[in-house]
């Protein structure tokens, strides 16, 4: 009998392959990041096609209601970003790679999976379809900001075009591969919202601006106010991608990934404050209840620049897809690898990326109706993601002191997450219903 010199995992594979495998999967496949990676990969997914809706959002608040939101979003979101980053490596000699691992560490291994996965693909793929519709209606406005005389082209033909460049870029084979996208993408994401409020004040605050809530009645306004909710919510997501890219650090027992990570994040979060209040602000404070739910809709002078701003909305959204495309990828290359055990391969690879991109240009180009879709989203499926499940799981996993100041903390953000996730789907599915009124498919 031959003595196996490697230790088998419970998978029948030896100690080897599951290397190899976790080598060739997205988020494990390198763990060679630098601090300042996080920071452009961070700027990338958050600032994304969010940021675009919150004057829309702040236009069916008010300031009072819209301005507290968006501060208190900042806060509890950095709150709980900090919180996922402190539990990455909270097991000594383990790191918690995925969101799901973290999950399965405060849950057990299969209601983990059961909390978790459904939520993070939830996530990860509506915002890959919001992604798809917000590039679609940037190159559509681009089309007709530079050539107004021109024949009107159907947005589903902008989507498509928008595709053809994630159907190339999927085939990138993990984060570290996807930096200088992300870079790319990161200083975009800086440029068009500078673009958005300067050419807003640009234009100025018209006479007869309104600030009144933008409903005919107190029940348009009820569901606004829910859907504004989940539009803010919508835009401080990120938190479902983040011990992903923590897990493309490198860690020891003196330098623990979390350092470099935190730096990271904290830099980042700087940037989506400078970039998020000046546009939600200003924005409102020109256009007032008239907004548009994208505000580059709302910009037509100077032409060159909006053009440019749309643009550049465009490179940061292919940018930012592929950020939440990886999680899935990853998702779907581990299943089929470890679970059904078909072999790591550019076939595997090219089959269900291509797959993934094709689906969610479908569900974009059948259903762009972008403000609802972000607010029902924002709400239903980043809520619990972002606000309340990492305090969940930090009561867990950390027992802070009963009735001290951490616990009564988490709490209270665990309360205000669950209203959040009950109410901003209502507005958002409200606002899905009234567009789909008028609505001709594939236009």
């Amino acid at each position: 009998m031959v003595t196996q010199s490697s230790e088998e995992s419970p998978g029948g594979r030896t100690a080897a392959e599951e290397k190899a495998i976790e080598d060739w999967l997205p988020v494990t496949g390198s763990r060679e990041a630098k601090w300042w990676y996080a920071v452009f990969h961070k700027v990338t997914c958050m600032v994304g096609a969010g940021i675009l809706s919150l004057p829309y959002a702040m236009s069916s608040m008010g300031w009072g209601a819209g301005v507290t939101m968006m501060v208190l979003s900042w806060m509890i979101t950095l709150y709980t970003l900090w919180q996922m980053v402190e539990m990455h490596e909270t097991v000594p000699g383990k790191r918690l790679d995925r969101y799901h691992e973290l999950g399965q560490e405060a849950f057990g291994e299969k209601l983990g999976l059961y909390i978790v996965v459904p939520q993070q693909l939830i996530v990860e793929v509506s915002t890959c379809i919001i992604f798809m519709v917000t590039a679609g209606k940037s190159l559509q406005k681009f089309h007709e900001t530079v050539c107004p005389s021109c024949s009107r082209i159907k947005l589903s033909y902008f989507i498509m075009i928008f595709s053809s460049v994630q159907f190339v870029l999927a085939h990138l084979p993990n984060f570290n591969s996807i930096f200088v996208v992300s870079i790319a993408a990161a200083v975009m994401s800086l440029s068009y919202s500078t673009i958005a409020w300067a050419a807003a004040l640009g234009k100025g605050r018209d006479e007869h601006v309104d600030y009144s809530l933008r409903g005919k009645n107190t029940g348009d306004n009820v569901f606004n106010f829910l859907n504004g909710l989940g539009q803010i919510a919508f835009a401080y997501a990120g938190h479902n991608v983040v011990l992903e890219i923590q897990a493309t650090l490198p860690s020891t027992p003196e330098k623990p990934s979390k350092l470099a990570m935190w730096r990271g994040v904290f830099f980042a979060y700087i940037i989506v404050a400078i970039c998020y209040f000046p546009v939600a602000f200003i924005g409102y404070y020109i256009f007032g209840n008239s907004v548009e739910d994208n505000i580059m809709l709302s910009l037509d002078k100077p032409a060159w620049l909006i053009a440019a701003a749309n643009m550049f909305v465009l490179i940061h959204v292919i940018g930012s897809y592929q950020i939440y495309a990886m999680v899935v990828f990853d998702m779907m290359e581990t299943y089929l690898v470890k679970q059904v055990k078909l072999k790591p391969s550019f076939g595997l690879r090219f089959t269900t990326r291509t797959l993934f991109v094709a689906f969610t240009m479908f569900i974009g180009m059948t259903f762009p109706f972008f403000g609802g879709l972000v607010g029902f989203f924002g709400g239903f499926a980043l809520a619990p993601t972002t606000y309340f499940l990492p305090c969940i799981i930090w009561l867990i996993l950390k027992k802070p002191k009963k009735y001290g100041f951490s616990w009564c903390l988490n709490w209270i953000f665990i309360v205000v997450g669950v209203i959040l996730m009950i109410l901003a789907p209502i507005g958002g599915l409200w606002s899905i219903v009234n567009s789909a009124k008028t609505y001709k498919f594939y236009q």
